[in-house]
């Protein structure tokens, strides 16, 4: 299945992919309190929508966002960096995932942003202090993930947490595609497009920590609960390490691809853009 997030009489639900349609399941707060019992129902699952819909990404919105940095050997090597002896994660806010097609702006003070195509799993169960095994057995589904940074912000000191969590800057989609539709997450591509041109390109397979590993890790922490996102790190090619370095700038589009999950693209737009669209919303 195809799991989306949709607004839907003033919530959002989580909803399954229905050819031009979307058949509703629940609220998402309460689709992740039963997550595969609701998946188990979806045959009997009822309205369904069609037209126009207010498409949003399908997690809660208290989901901790766990990153992995560092995790493919080639990007460590043109980072400059020694491999981690653990998973290097890091947190970002779920209110920075946006569905694809959502514009980026480029924050005051960069020179533009840098793109990070990402596998990421969305957890469907509650985990503490799991083995890795159990981690694996607990993803619900996968997505294509695109961590973009404000490297400007990223690296004027030595937390992240500026730099990774801009405005808008976690495009995540198009879908959350279930576990039983992919069954070897480590066999697939990732690519990343900038206008066209691939800027990475690399297989699930070459990452360092697999996604056992960056959970159990994770969990001797932090209490992982039904929604929590794993994005699970960027292969080589991201333009801080080009040659002079290369950014993304407003009027370009940026797509991350991962084999049988889809295309999350990305329109990058001036600062001005993000203001002009809040002046028009409605308090």
């Amino acid at each position: 299945m195809r799991l989306v997030g949709v607004r839907h009489e003033g919530a959002t639900w989580v909803g399954v992919e229905r050819g031009v349609e979307i058949q509703l399941l629940a609220p998402v707060d309460e689709f992740y309190a039963d997550p595969y019992g609701w998946l188990g129902r979806a045959d009997d699952a009822g309205q369904r929508l069609g037209g126009d819909r207010d498409l949003r990404v399908p997690v809660p919105r208290d989901a901790k966002v766990l990153c992995a940095g560092l995790n493919y050997h080639a990007h460590v090597q043109e980072a400059r960096r020694d491999v981690p002896a653990h998973p290097d994660v890091f947190g970002r806010w779920a209110s920075t995932l946006v569905t694809s097609g959502t514009p980026v702006p480029v924050p005051t003070g960069e020179a533009g942003l840098d793109w990070e195509g990402e596998l990421a799993v969305i957890i469907g169960r509650t985990l503490y202090r799991a083995t890795p095994s159990e981690v694996e057995e607990s993803v619900i589904g996968y997505t294509c993930f695109n961590d973009i940074s404000a490297r400007t912000h990223q690296t004027n000191a030595g937390q992240w947490t500026v730099g990774k969590n801009a405005d808008n800057s976690g495009p995540f989609g198009p879908a959350v595609v279930t576990y039983d539709e992919i069954p070897d997450p480590y066999r697939l591509r990732i690519q990343t497009r900038l206008d066209g041109q691939v800027v990475q390109e690399a297989m699930t397979s070459q990452m360092i920590f697999n996604i056992g590993r960056i959970g159990a890790y994770v969990s001797e922490c932090i209490t992982l609960r039904p929604g929590d996102v794993i994005a699970t790190g960027t292969p080589s090619g991201v333009g801080l390490a080009r040659k002079p370095p290369v950014f993304m700038q407003p009027g370009q589009v940026v797509e991350v691809e991962i084999t049988g999950i889809g295309v999350v693209s990305t329109p990058i737009v001036h600062a001005a853009a993000r203001i002009e669209r809040a002046a028009a919303s409605p308090a």
